[in-house]
């Protein structure tokens, strides 16, 4: 028996729910793979044939529209990536790149399949997952176009350390021009709306050293927008 899943200390909420069989099955039909930071893990266009399960690391997802590249998400681990895009048209519809040094297993679909049609328990959590992404996505769309710069700075950083970090003191896992193009704003704006913040004690900012000083405020200043 392939015992790598079984013994898993990472499992998803989903595979929790898998049985003895099921997961004898599942390890004998995924793969773990390791990437470096900057490493791209799945790039848009390409054929897919996998569910990813994101297990230890950080990554962005990102799609090339018509003029530039722009990043829709941040997500760490544990999540599973490309299930849409898979079971849809079987044609990756955005890239993931690791933003970190991160491990992912790579799941045949068709055991992912057998599992979502065999196993209620298994697909009901896929589900719920799949519709927290959405709303979260819907939220991060109006978020970011209704919200001036100010409120767009303190929301991502909020996010981050909730989140991402669960601490108030992180390092900015992307440079100022990604953290821009995350949230539809320029590096120079970004630049300039952190450096504010520093100086009014809001954080406290060295290189890519974020410290978050005064909570309370950065929830106004991203409530208000």
């Amino acid at each position: 028996m392939n015992e790598i899943c079984a013994n898993c200390k990472i499992k998803s909420s989903a595979t929790k729910e898998l049985n003895t069989k099921e997961l004898e099955r599942l390890g004998n039909n995924c793969v773990e793979v390791n990437f470096k930071r900057g490493d791209i893990i799945f790039k848009q266009g390409a054929l897919s044939s996998n569910i990813i399960y994101l297990k230890h690391g950080l990554v962005k997802m990102h799609i090339t529209g018509p003029h530039y590249e722009q990043i829709i998400r941040i997500t760490k681990a544990p999540s599973y990536l490309g299930v849409p895009t898979t079971f849809g048209n079987k044609i990756n519809q955005y890239s993931v790149t690791a933003i970190e040094d991160t491990t992912v297993c790579f799941i045949d679909i068709k055991t992912f399949t057998y599992f979502i049609s065999k196993n209620g328990k298994f697909a009901s959590k896929i589900i719920l997952e799949l519709c927290r992404n959405e709303i979260s996505s819907y939220n991060r769309c109006v978020n970011r176009t209704q919200k001036q710069i100010n409120g767009r700075v303190a929301e991502a950083l909020l996010f981050l350390y909730k989140n991402i970090y669960n601490s108030k003191d992180f390092i900015l896992p992307i440079t100022r021009s990604e953290f821009g193009n995350l949230i539809d704003t320029s590096r120079e704006s970004v630049s300039r709306i952190l450096s504010q913040f520093n100086n009014d004690s809001i954080i406290k900012l060295d290189g890519k050293k974020i410290k978050i000083l005064n909570e309370n405020f950065l929830e106004i200043i991203s409530k208000n927008g």
